[in-house]
């Protein structure tokens, strides 16, 4: 049995539409029939709510009363506010996580970014989870559970604005640059460089996505 197999059916369903959601192929503002859903995933739709609940939870859909669930819209607004926040928390955290890491958390870390440059190359849906398992990566070993919980929810709410940045190619060699950059300085334990990074890459996306919104 694989690990996707072992998880719950919710789960499953979340993961279906989270993909969707984050690659466009469901676009902001469109309605979501738990009907159409159920029967084209051969499930009920008790496992579908519970789905889209979930998705509600980490900002990807939206409820209106009497009319259901739409993907949420895309904004500046929002891009800010979790961008903002991202510079606030998690440079400290890389920082943290930078000191206490071993050779095995190296190793990890190293692994997320090949998986995460292998998505960009492709421009494959997971890259906004593969971004999201890197940059995690380099806040684990710090063992600080409510920080974690905090970035994680943010980055789950980025995914869609990190897929939105990378729809130019030409940032593609830039953003791999910054990750390598700072994996480096993460491995070399050199927590000003590490966070000094963190932040820069974090404030040029930001940069990146109001220039993006701006133009559209």
């Amino acid at each position: 049995m694989t690990l996707l197999e072992k998880k719950a059916l919710p789960e499953r369903i979340a993961d279906v539409m989270r993909s969707r959601i984050i690659a466009g192929s469901l676009a902001p503002d469109s309605s979501i029939r738990q009907d159409l859903l159920a029967a084209e995933l051969g499930v009920s739709k008790i496992p579908v709510r519970e789905a889209l609940a979930r998705l509600e939870q980490d900002g990807l859909i939206i409820s209106q009363t009497n009319r259901g669930f739409f993907v949420a819209p895309l904004s500046a607004e929002d891009a800010y506010d979790v961008f903002a926040l991202r510079l606030k928390i998690e440079p400290d955290a890389v920082a943290y996580g930078c000191e206490r890491a071993g050779t095995a958390d190296h190793l990890f870390a190293r692994r997320a970014l090949d998986a995460l440059n292998a998505a960009i190359s492709g421009h494959t849906g997971d890259i906004g989870a593969c971004n999201r398992a890197f940059h995690l990566s380099l806040i684990r070993p710090g063992q600080r559970r409510v920080t974690l919980q905090i970035v994680e929810r943010l980055h789950l709410l980025a995914e869609r604005y990190i897929f939105k940045h990378l729809e130019s190619s030409s940032r593609n060699a830039r953003a791999e640059a910054e990750h390598e950059g700072l994996l480096e300085s993460w491995i070399a334990r050199d927590t000003k460089a590490a966070a000094a990074k963190t932040a820069a890459h974090i404030e040029v996306t930001l940069a990146d996505l109001t220039e993006q919104f701006n133009a559209g």
